[in-house]
């Protein structure tokens, strides 16, 4: 579906539209009128607050309510959604505006293809969410059957002085998260190593990346015996991408690195049938670190930035890697591999160990690693982990201020005693059940550069939504980290972090 983007200074009265969106904040006598409703109001003679009232909206956020204009406005149909609490005169928090806008137009069918959005837009930041949320609530997954809108014109009614460049940073992060969320939805049949290595070469070519393709000859070769090791049970062998963005000057060079299992079955370690229905989701990270150096490519940040892909699909074939196996990753280390379900690490060891080359002044991995994740913080947030207190804060604090969201996590030095091996440098799993999401943040440390800063970010649950739609938020693929990751390199640009 394609989705255009417009801002305009147009009264919310005189807008031309479908529908036309407007906030709503609770009230301590009902529900209270959000800045930028104020033309709405005044076409119904004051009324609208009222209205809402006898409909039961109340302002709790996120909550629709729907009233017909009767030729009022140019609009036939207003939709009232709510901010939940705010005094409603200090910039707005900006999720909350982004999950407004999403649930709003989400909530809207076939028939509006023109949507004005008359939300809180009094300046860049606030301009921008709403853009980004709006953007991203109409996204469709529509690979594998039509559009419901055949397409859509949001507008946003910006009541203050935006710049033009808030909407442009929405455009360019809605169509990187869309691009994740299109990867992440894709069958296991349709997106596999070579198939995603394909896929980043035309994002490369179309964003002007420099681009690297390891097949798995070349892997073998090299001795990246993760990625080998892990892919020799599948008819779809590994591959290992490296794009990079370099602009002009820079002086300081961030390095992604991310997990691209394409489908997870757990090898030989066979996982339960019902736990691996949601496993073609198991590259969000390497999808999360694709779309970010294109959108750094855009943005511009003046810092290197350089996204390597760790593909392979774990099925449990005649030649697959058996637990006991020892393999080798890229630069020496030997891992001897007693459980084949945790598989990720090892993709990502020789990623990270690869990562080297580049000297990189901040690496950091995402990957949907462990299930502990989730058991430990739930669906919505990432965990993080680093080789330093100041790292690990500054990543949390770039989520935070990118709307995402994640919280810090300890790596205790008593839980690595469990990853030693007796015939091997260490094993990939503890036998210790407690502490995975830790232990496995303790197992990728192993293989980070010596004197690089270095975080993890465990997106096992944020990557992928099997609930109902909120917000901007579909069911299936999020585009988890994107904003993040991007946060990020400006920050290593701006010397932030």
């Amino acid at each position: 579906m394609t989705t255009t983007l417009l801002t305009s200074q147009t009264s919310a009265r005189e807008a031309t539209a479908d529908a036309i969106i407007i906030g709503v904040l609770p009230g301590t006598g009902g529900p209270a009128l959000a800045p930028g409703a104020e033309d709405v109001d005044t076409a119904l003679d004051g009324s609208l607050a009222a209205t809402l009232a006898a409909l039961g909206a109340t302002g709790k956020a996120e909550e629709i309510t729907k009233i017909a204009t009767a030729g009022r406005l140019a609009a036939p149909l207003i939709v009232g959604v709510g901010l939940g609490a705010s005094n409603g005169t200090a910039p707005f928090d900006g999720e909350a505006l982004r999950r407004a806008a999403g649930a709003a137009v989400r909530s809207l069918g076939p028939a509006h293809r023109q949507v004005a959005l008359a939300l809180p837009a009094r300046d860049d930041a606030e301009t921008e969410a709403v853009a980004l949320g709006a953007l991203l609530g109409g996204y469709e997954f529509t690979r594998y059957r039509p559009a419901t809108v055949a397409g859509r014109e949001l507008t946003v009614l910006a009541n203050g002085t935006a710049a033009s460049a808030a909407v442009d940073r929405s455009r360019v992060l809605a169509d990187a998260m869309s691009l994740v969320r299109d990867l992440v939805n894709t069958s296991a049949s349709h997106l596999y190593p070579a198939s995603f290595a394909a896929e980043a070469e035309r994002v490369a070519a179309e964003s002007g990346l420099s681009i690297e393709v390891l097949d798995e000859k070349a892997l073998a070769a090299e001795g990246y015996g993760g990625l080998t090791g892990v892919g020799q049970g599948s008819v779809h062998p590994p591959r290992l991408v490296r794009v990079a963005y370099n602009p002009a000057g820079a002086a300081k060079t961030v390095v992604y690195v991310g997990k691209g299992i394409t489908f997870d079955s757990g090898g030989l370690s066979l996982k339960p049938a019902k736990a691996m229905e949601a496993m073609k989701s198991d590259m969000s990270g390497a999808a999360a670190v694709l779309a970010a150096v294109r959108a750094a490519a855009a943005l511009g940040p003046a810092v290197n930035v350089v996204g390597y892909l760790a593909l392979a699909e774990n099925m449990p074939g005649a030649t697959a890697q058996r637990p006991s196996d020892v393999i080798t990753i890229y630069g020496g280390t030997t891992v001897e591999v007693l459980n084949t379900d945790a598989e990720g690490r090892l993709v990502m060891a020789d990623a990270l160990a690869r990562s080297a080359d580049d000297h990189p002044d901040l690496l950091v991995d995402v990957a949907t690693l462990t299930g502990a994740q989730l058991v430990a913080l739930g669906p919505r947030i990432a965990g993080i982990m680093a080789n330093s207190d100041e790292v690990r804060e500054g990543v949390v604090d770039a989520a935070r201020r990118a709307g995402e969201q994640a919280w810090g996590m300890p790596l205790p030095e008593e839980l690595r005693k469990g990853l030693d091996s007796p015939v091997a440098d260490l094993a990939n799993v503890t036998g210790e059940r407690h502490g995975g999401m830790l232990v496995a943040g303790l197992f990728l440390k192993e293989f980070v550069p010596a004197g690089v800063r270095w975080a993890h970010m465990d997106i096992a649950g944020p990557a992928f939504h099997e609930g109902e739609p909120y917000g901007y938020t579909p069911k299936g693929g999020t585009g988890a980290a994107v904003r993040t990751l991007v946060q990020l390199a400006f920050d290593v640009a701006e010397g932030r972090l």
